[in-house]
């Protein structure tokens, strides 16, 4: 017998969650063959098996929290690549006496209670079936969340939490509340591991960083100007596209080298100023945002810092960014453009002290002098940053600095 246990994650990660298992009980696999899918605080990581043989026993659900270091799976070695008959098959074929212990040990159910139900039940895993059971809960009348329709305990325990919900206001009788309740479709579903550390993360940024938020405007004309002209050969010499990040991140870069508080972070009563400049790049995914980082941005050019988005951004939407991604950046960019977003206030991405957030490029009115107006595409820029160790007059000028760069895109040819 081989023991599958959840490996070493991360220093600061000791948990995860069963995000889908790769095989069942009963598949043979090989050698280092993936086996299981963990969700992490930051990203998935699949598991192998470190013997070849029969996958004989589950010991953790999908949906279940599991820590570094428990047995998950039991696997014999050596075994065949022959299928078992699954608890949840639709065949009506009585199982063999040796297949009842199994069953029996993982269902908590008898032969007898499978020959006179097996046809009709609903499809729902040994651990749904046996909580149910301990509820007295019907399994037709649960919803399932899983795209196959099969039951599983999480749908168990929403169900069964669902009357418990916050009752409504005391001057509400609880009779109409019940039944509203009762009459309007709703889902429940639990939140993802990752949308819970965001969400746990997002919190106590606000909770202890004293975050202000200060805005200004760029004529991006300039910028889309040069870029117009540029991009064809940009894109001939270096096979990837000239997009506005790789503006944004040098002009980012030089304000960070005048305006070195914006580049640091707080640790106890220590101001821990960073000398390097590995600038985070948030990326939306299915799964909630991600922030993989783009390192040393003041030794790139243009064409290596777009690659390098381009090839995190994908990775990210692929959910195949390494924990090594996600590490140590020292500021972060968000495009809330990208989305349409005209104007919003980021929130910091704790323990960085500042972010920057892009917004959607609009022609508006401008005045170019007291005789002239014109239509220039306009883009608002916001700089939330922690007013412990930045004051008003820093994240002021080192705005300002980033519109005047990118206004002038020459100049970042010299800074850069």
């Amino acid at each position: 017998m081989a023991e599958i246990r959840v490996p070493e994650l991360a220093e600061s990660i000791t948990e995860g969650t069963i995000a889908q298992w790769l095989k069942k009980p009963g598949d043979y696999v090989e050698k280092g063959e993936y086996i299981v899918e963990l969700e992490t605080d930051k990203v998935n990581v699949e598991v192998i098996s470190e013997e070849a043989g029969t996958l004989q026993e589950l010991k953790a659900e999908e949906g279940d929290t599991v820590e570094v270091g428990q047995v998950i799976a039991i696997v014999s070695e050596g075994g065949s690549s022959a299928q078992p008959s699954t608890p949840d098959s639709n065949e009506t074929q009585e199982p063999s006496s040796q297949e009842a212990p199994k069953q029996e040990s993982n269902q908590t159910e008898t032969v007898e209670e499978v020959k006179q139900d097996k046809k009709n039940r609903p499809i729902a895993s040994p651990a749904a079936r046996k909580l149910a059971r301990e509820k007295g809960i019907d399994l037709s009348q649960v919803s399932s969340t899983d795209p196959l329709g099969r039951v599983r305990k999480q749908d168990i325990e929403a169900h069964s939490q669902a009357p418990a919900a916050p009752s409504k206001p005391a001057t509400e009788s609880k009779a109409p509340a019940a039944k509203k309740d009762d009459s309007k479709p709703v889902v429940r579903e639990k939140m993802s591991r990752r949308r819970q550390t965001i969400a746990k993360r997002l919190v106590d940024v606000q909770q202890t960083a004293a975050m202000l938020t200060t805005f200004n405007e760029i004529d991006m004309s300039a910028v889309m100007e040069l870029r117009k002209r540029k991009k064809d050969k940009f894109f001939d010499d270096h096979d990837v596209r000239l997009g506005f990040m790789s503006f944004f991140t040098k002009a980012v870069v030089a304000a960070l080298k005048k305006y070195p508080y914006v580049n640091a972070e707080i640790d106890g009563d220590e101001i821990v100023l960073k000398k390097f400049y590995d600038i985070g790049m948030a990326v939306s995914t299915d799964d909630g945002l991600v922030v993989p980082v783009v390192r040393d941005c003041e030794r790139k050019n243009f064409a290596e810092i777009e690659g390098d988005i381009v090839e995190l951004a994908t990775k990210a939407r692929k959910n195949k960014l390494a924990l090594s991604d996600l590490q140590g950046g020292s500021f972060t960019i968000t495009n809330g453009g990208v989305f349409g977003s005209l104007l919003s206030t980021p929130i910091l991405n704790g323990p960085q002290v500042g972010i920057l957030g892009m917004h959607k490029i609009q022609l508006r009115p401008v005045a170019i002098d007291k005789d002239t107006m014109e239509n220039r595409p306009m883009m608002y820029v916001a700089l939330s940053y922690d007013h412990r160790i930045i004051d008003g007059k820093e994240a002021v000028g080192f705005l300002a600095m980033v519109k005047d760069l990118l206004e002038n895109p020459e100049d970042l040819l010299l800074e850069g």
